[in-house]
């Protein structure tokens, strides 16, 4: 989509001059990248004897956790901002029409990004911000995903 269209696509911007200060502050100190849940499975990923690339820019979606010898990724996603669905990603009351469409271009974007990486043969894997509290179960869905440490094939 040429950058003309895909500008018009945005939605207008909220002035927020009703929003609290303290709101503003607590909405503009979220980061999207390096995130608590993000540390959290990279240490539990580090521990069990796994080696990786962090946010490759050439890739789509840009993965936050990237094997690049098993054409593995990984994506480590909070609740609230990509729709899980779990009680972590109700919808605030104010403003709610911006909010639905601001959080369905979220998930569009996911979508489009994991379809890309499928068609260029690599595996991505989601994990939740909800999903990280049973490290044991987590474990078991890494190594899974990604077989066992050390190797270097698909």
């Amino acid at each position: 989509m040429p950058p003309l269209e895909q500008k018009s696509l945005r939605l207008k911007r909220p002035d927020f001059a009703d929003v609290p200060e303290s709101r503003r502050r607590n909405m503009s100190a979220i980061r999207p990248r390096d995130t608590k849940p993000e540390h959290i499975v990279r240490q539990l990923l580090h521990r069990l004897g796994y080696r990786f690339r962090l946010h490759r820019k050439d890739l789509p979606g840009h993965p936050d956790i990237v094997f690049p010898g098993r054409w593995k990724v990984i994506f480590v996603h909070g609740c609230f901002w990509h729709r899980h669905g779990c009680r972590n990603s109700v919808l605030p009351r104010t403003r709610r029409e911006w909010w639905e469409a601001k959080l369905h271009r979220n998930v569009e974007r996911d979508e489009a990004a994991l379809a890309r990486l499928r068609k260029l043969e690599w595996s991505p894997l989601v994990i939740w911000e909800c999903e990280i509290g049973d490290k044991e179960a987590l474990a078991q869905v890494l190594h899974k995903h990604l077989g066992p440490p050390g190797s270097r094939t698909v």
